[in-house]
């Protein structure tokens, strides 16, 4: 699999060129078009997990807690993709909820979830953090006992018992691995974001008996909407607050972590390769760091690569095969909403 490595993005804007997000409104809101599905996903989610480990009925309700933006996109994106990837006409959740496939595609949604929420937590750890999207973090409730939900989705995903999908997702086990071991976030960002979004998409269409081409393109959407995602964050991290951002901010400079803001400042202070390889060891270097980031266009730059990402998402939207059921088109257009809200928010 090629990587992607970060390169200068020069212009100093990141609006939308393509004429498939000009203009683009809010005309469907994509987690209210799955909640009902996702509640019953969170359900089965947290009756699986406390039924074998009571104790982690407080990880359950932690994670799948309603209203919380960053719990509910992933699984929204997968079960968006479901739907667009359907083969059989639907015209609305009530056809599709209780379908076997859908059984299966629900499953993978799961199974990324407790991914998400073991890396979740190891980084949680690393940092000390206390607080993570406005609430108190998982290491910060219950310690470390929820790197159990790792051992659950390596079973569920056994029980799908289709060796394409196992391949796709264990990549992405594996991925979080070497991703947690890398420092410079060039290669990390796709490691620990990316891939979970790709393969996860990708195993959807398969699931869904889509050929190899609409299986790649699912890839492709999940790949750059993954790196958009973890751009942006990367972004935040100098822009937003504890309060607005939920989570603390510049923790990445904290653990000595590289991210994209910094490799943009790096080509305008040269002289920021001396704090790199100290790995901001001491608060002055890390002020320091801060200030060179601040008075480069390391943060715009930043911005403007996510967005080349998001439109590379959108792009691969639009290349899926058509469908007639108005049901299906509302889900493409939420995922190219979701795309557009991905380089748009603010925490």
């Amino acid at each position: 699999m090629v990587l992607i490595a970060f390169e200068i993005v020069a212009r100093p804007s990141w609006q939308f060129r393509s004429p498939s997000l000009q203009g683009l409104q809010a005309k469907v809101d994509p987690f209210s078009l799955v909640a009902d599905e996702l509640r019953v996903v969170a359900n089965r989610m947290r009756s699986m997990v406390t039924a074998e480990v009571s104790v982690l009925s407080l990880a359950a309700e932690y994670f799948f807690k309603m209203g919380v933006e960053g719990k509910r996109f992933r699984p929204t994106v997968l079960l968006l993709m479901s739907t667009l990837l359907m083969t059989s006409p639907a015209h609305g959740l009530q056809d599709l909820i209780f379908d076997d496939l859908r059984f299966r595609q629900q499953r993978i949604a799961e199974i990324i979830e407790m991914i998400h929420v073991a890396s979740l937590l190891h980084d949680d750890v690393l940092d000390h953090a206390d607080t993570r999207r406005g609430i108190s973090s998982l290491n910060h409730a219950m310690g470390n006992k929820a790197i159990f939900l790792l051992a659950r989705a390596s079973v569920t995903l056994s029980s799908l018992r289709n060796t394409q999908v196992v391949e796709l997702l264990s990549q992405v086990l594996e991925h979080l691995v070497t991703g947690e071991i890398m420092q410079l976030s060039t290669w990390k960002t796709f490691y620990k974001t990316a891939s979970l979004m790709a393969n996860s998409c990708k195993s959807i269409a398969v699931l869904a008996g889509q050929p190899e081409e609409v299986a790649n393109r699912a890839f492709d959407y999940g790949r750059h909407l993954g790196l958009a995602y973890q751009l942006v964050d990367d972004a935040l991290n100098y822009t937003g607050t504890t309060k607005t951002l939920g989570k603390s901010a510049l923790s990445d400079l904290g653990q000595g972590v590289v991210t994209a803001p910094v490799l943009f400042a790096l080509h305008q202070f040269p002289e920021m390769s001396k704090l790199i390889q100290l790995k901001f060891k001491t608060a002055t270097d890390r002020n320091q760091a801060v200030e060179m980031v601040k008075q480069s266009q390391g943060v715009a730059q930043t911005l403007a690569f996510a967005t080349v990402h998001a439109q590379k998402a959108v792009d691969a939207i639009i290349s899926l095969p058509p469908n007639s059921s108005l049901y299906v088109q509302q889900c493409r257009r939420a995922l190219i909403e979701i795309a557009h809200q991905v380089i748009t928010r603010s925490k």
